[in-house]
């Protein structure tokens, strides 16, 4: 279990800023071509993900992080479902995301947060390596999408004290 911390850190830290601004911006019914503009870069910003994803998984992510930082390996089958049952939610969240749900909300928010979070480390864990670190590729495409995800996600909401 110790092995996961790091994982858990900065994944908990990620949901709770997606949490808090799934509860404080909002999106009003007027603001359906931005969600729909959102949606869209939510499937993009999925697809990425799902190429990070790959290229974890190729290249022993699972085993990689918790070595560095003296743990044992996350296993590779809590590895794997961990990120298919994330790849899942982001995926149904996209009908939700156009249909100004929260809880879709919440999930798109996690990925932008984390995808900029990945965008930033794998290539600040390469140079801790000094050399690959798995995800290095395709982690700063997925921090351009997911950067463009906050943005778009930010035009489809307001404050919740905005909202008339």
């Amino acid at each position: 279990m110790l092995n996961l911390l790091p994982s858990i850190l900065v994944l908990g830290l990620a949901a709770l800023g997606a949490i808090f601004l799934a509860q404080n911006r909002r999106s009003s019914p007027e603001m359906i071509a931005e969600r729909k503009v959102a949606a869209r870069v939510l499937g993009l910003a999925v697809m990425v993900q799902s190429i990070h994803f790959a290229e974890e998984a190729a290249t022993g992510f699972h085993e990689r992080l918790p070595a560095l930082l003296g743990l044992q390996d996350i296993p590779f089958s809590v590895f794997i479902i961990f990120n298919l049952l994330w790849l899942a939610i982001w995926v149904a969240s996209i009908p939700g995301l156009r249909a100004a749900h929260t809880g879709a909300f919440f999930a798109a928010w996690f990925l932008a947060i984390a995808g900029m979070v990945n965008g930033v480390a794998h290539p600040l864990l390469a140079v801790a390596q000094g050399g690959y670190f798995p995800g290095l590729v395709s982690s700063p495409i997925e921090g351009i999408a997911c950067v463009w995800l906050w943005l778009r996600l930010r035009a489809a909401t307001q404050p919740v004290g905005d909202l008339g």
